[in-house]
């Protein structure tokens, strides 16, 4: 069976999204570290990833928390600042295919309105034939049903589907599935994959 569409996610495939590592040159490892241990941000984050408001869930931690207010603020007032850089090979595989004529889906956990603001700034994020995005799903990765509404909206599923993710438990939901998947560990490796599924050829994936 052929491959029919291929599916990025986004944070760390497309888009670095390394948040320690924005507040560690921000206020310090010592000083993070501290507060992720006093703050579940990545929890916070995952409500924004359900569809919550932005900017109000974050605002509301900050509230919450009195003695990292400043601190939880950056996650909203900064997050472009976190949100970065472009994995620029990847952005150029994408379009390597789009070229090809092959659709490229986006299959995310995002904020809808972190989403939009994200676009601003990279305007490939609008460029996808089709977007899944958990905000507007009321979803995030790794449960099955997000994969199931990708299947039911697209009509693909199983080895029609190629999908890359950084993250081990993400991929593991698809492979239940019988997707084909590739763990992203950089983009080498990816566009590598990519030409040994016959997608593209070595120039393409360059």
């Amino acid at each position: 069976m052929s491959i029919k569409a291929v599916v990025f996610d986004i944070g760390n495939v497309l888009i670095e999204w390394q948040p320690e590592r924005f507040y560690d040159s921000v206020i310090g490892e010592e000083r993070r570290r501290a507060m992720f241990a006093a703050v579940d941000l990545h929890a916070m984050n995952d409500k924004v990833d359900l569809g919550h408001h932005f900017t109000d869930t974050i605002y509301a931690a900050a509230e919450e928390y009195p003695d990292w207010h400043s601190e939880i603020r950056m996650w909203h007032d900064r997050w472009i600042e976190m949100a970065s850089p472009v994995i620029d090979h990847s952005v150029r595989l994408m379009g390597a295919l789009q070229a090809k004529g092959i659709p490229v889906f986006s299959l995310t956990n995002f904020g809808i309105q972190s989403y939009d603001f994200a676009a601003t700034h990279y305007p490939f994020l609008r460029a996808f034939d089709r977007d899944f995005i958990s905000g507007h799903m009321a979803v995030i990765k790794p449960a099955a049903q997000i994969y199931e509404m990708l299947e039911e909206a697209s009509g693909m599923g199983g080895a029609d589907l190629i999908f890359t993710d950084d993250r081990a438990d993400n991929i593991a939901a698809a492979d239940a599935r019988g997707w084909r998947t590739h763990l992203f560990e950089g983009p080498q490796g990816w566009a590598d994959r990519l030409v040994d599924e016959g997608l593209l050829d070595r120039a393409e994936a360059a």
